[in-house]
């Protein structure tokens, strides 16, 4: 299964400062996009236990930005995917590539 998705602003970095309340409204949309297309994609529960290995790969929309920062954004992704799939998000073990700029950038996410 691949889950195309925007490019997750700095805004979701965890270096970002400032209330909570103002990261709050990011953080739900994006996740909510998250559940939305990986029930999109056909995704149904995952039963059992144990690791569920992921691969996400960057597309930035420039050659700007720190790509060790870049996985650090991926949470309410990650929590959204969850969402969809039923399971705890710590059973997710990634992997991360970083592709070459593409214009708008994208995330993708593939579970194997």
């Amino acid at each position: 299964m691949t889950i195309d998705l925007p490019f997750p602003p700095s805004s979701l970095s965890g270096h970002v400062k400032g209330h909570w309340r103002s990261k709050a409204a990011v953080t739900a949309k994006h996740r909510a996009w998250a559940k939305a297309a990986t029930l999109a994609e056909g995704a149904c529960e995952i039963a059992g236990t144990g690791d569920i290995r992921i691969i996400v790969t960057f597309y930035p929309a420039s050659r700007r930005g720190d790509r060790v920062n870049f996985p650090n954004r991926m949470k309410p992704y990650f929590d959204g995917i969850a969402d969809a799939l039923r399971v705890n998000d710590s059973r997710f073990l990634p992997s991360y590539l970083f592709a070459e700029p593409v214009k708008g950038g994208r995330v993708t996410v593939v579970l194997p």
